[in-house]
């Protein structure tokens, strides 16, 4: 069995570094040739275990039925292109783990079509980042359930301990990184907004020292407190970055599914508009969040 991955961005080229540490054999599939020259100057591409593929007919040819393929690349556009292409390239018993945070009911659609032609589709929802995907997945996996047996050993090696959960039936897999995103909005909307407090007032306060405080003992110690502690060392008041915060999508998915549900989500729903606001306007909450953004999971900021 080899792995195929399709998308060597940052998380694409961090899980390639995972899967070949583990031993695996790894194809990297990726239609910007100077991607190969940037992998091949790091230690752990330089092997025979891994090969870069810029051609789509040298990428179809190279897959046999037991092998996996990752598609990491953004959802939209570029996945539905994708799966339709592999839908019609692949060979009968492939597996193809979709990365890309679609929404739940797009994939449950392409499930059924991968079904019909002899293909196994899992749709992984992924935290960590881009660290999590160099030294452990957080994975999220939905859709057959023999499926995802066939591969559980292969899964459990480039996950973090704990690390991966089979979440049941097509769609579920995206449905729980859609709520987990939706959580992860407002954790860091409430970070950022006590930060923005701190920023305001008559005192002087050494932001990295706050965090580092926060960050030993404290009921709200976390992962996003000490990725702002970095961040916090390296701009003490983050003076180079412009506060606007990007929204990659599944908030508001999240945000309509609650409606549809008639669940009320005032916290995320606010966070979603907060950062909606921050493209019209710099605010340092704006900054705490993008500087977070750019620390878990290599989201471009906006400089001065």
């Amino acid at each position: 069995m080899k792995v195929a991955l399709i998308g060597l961005g940052k998380m694409g080229s961090n899980l390639a570094k995972n899967i070949l540490r583990n031993g695996y054999d790894v194809v990297g599939y990726d239609i910007l040739p100077q991607i190969k020259e940037k992998l091949l100057q790091e230690k752990v591409f330089q092997t025979k275990k891994f090969e870069f593929i810029s051609k789509w007919e040298s990428l179809i040819h190279k897959i046999e039925p037991e092998d996996i393929i990752f598609i990491l690349i953004p959802h939209g556009e570029e996945t539905e292109s994708m799966l339709s292409e592999l839908l019609k390239a692949l060979p009968r018993g492939a597996t193809v783990l979709e990365c890309g945070n679609s929404h739940y009911k797009d994939i449950e659609k392409w499930e059924v079509d991968y079904r019909k032609a002899g293909l196994n589709l899992l749709d992984v929802g992924t935290s960590g980042g881009v660290e999590g995907a160099s030294d452990g997945l957080c994975a999220m996996i939905g859709g057959n359930e023999d499926s995802f047996n066939r591969i559980e050993p292969f899964l459990t090696e480039i996950c973090c301990e704990g690390g991966l959960l089979y979440t049941g039936k097509s769609g579920s897999g995206h449905y729980l990184k859609m709520v987990h995103n939706g959580i992860e909005y407002g954790m860091m909307q409430a970070i950022a907004e006590g930060f923005e407090i701190l920023s305001e007032s008559s005192y002087s306060f050494d932001y990295q020292d706050v965090t580092r405080l926060w960050n030993n003992g404290s009921v709200i110690r976390s992962w996003l407190m000490e990725l702002l502690e970095q961040s916090f060392s390296k701009d003490s008041q983050l003076e180079t970055i412009v506060g606007k915060m990007n929204a990659s999508g599944e908030a508001q998915w999240l945000v309509e599914e609650a409606m549809n549900l008639k669940v009320p989500v005032p916290v995320t729903t606010l966070s979603l508009m907060m950062r909606n606001r921050s493209l019209q306007e710099d605010t340092f909450s704006g900054k705490v969040v993008a500087a977070l953004r750019k620390e878990f999971g290599g989201h471009e900021v906006e400089g001065k």
